[in-house]
């Protein structure tokens, strides 16, 4: 078994719960030792509207409201970013040939690093706490430690820290 960061898993998913919420997300991707792309997603279920993340690279996501699928195109919102870096929204720009395939999808996640980075440094520069805060990032970043961790106990249930939800 080819191995992706030293991890066992080659395919991991987790649907989690949202707080206060009736709706449903799942995250899953696809690292190694799978026949198809290398795919990250984000699904969002609610009891009137879906978001499904595209399948493959180049096509578009899907909203479903009610059963009636609907195609959609993902805005760009690299015009709210200052001109030299409005760009790496859409490409990559991370090392030669062996880039791989999740930082060609929009320069990563998509597109949303460049977002990030400019909302960071302007919440120092304007003296303002930024979006996502720290919590909220740690809260992010919990529930994908918590999905592999729960991958790697054969799917048991794993719950945030209380922390996380304040």
């Amino acid at each position: 078994m080819i191995a992706y960061n030293n991890s066992p898993i080659a395919n991991d998913s987790a649907p989690n719960e949202l707080h206060e919420s009736a709706s449903v997300a799942e995250v899953m991707r696809s690292l190694f030792n799978t026949a198809r792309q290398y795919r990250e997603r984000f699904d969002v279920y609610g009891s009137k509207m879906s978001f499904e993340w595209p399948l493959s690279e180049h096509e578009p996501p899907v909203v479903h409201i009610g059963e009636t699928p609907h195609r959609v195109d993902v805005l760009d919102f690299a015009h709210l970013l200052p001109e030299p870096i409005q760009g790496f929204t859409t490409k990559g720009v991370y090392g030669g040939e062996q880039q791989h395939l999740s930082f060609i999808q929009g320069a990563g996640h998509g597109g949303s690093h460049p977002h990030l980075a400019h909302q960071f440094l302007m919440s120092i520069v304007e003296d303002r706490e930024p979006f996502p805060n720290a919590r909220q990032s740690a809260n992010w970043t919990a529930v994908g430690i918590l999905a592999h961790e729960s991958a790697l106990k054969g799917g048991e249930r794993m719950n945030l820290p209380e922390w996380t939800l304040s």
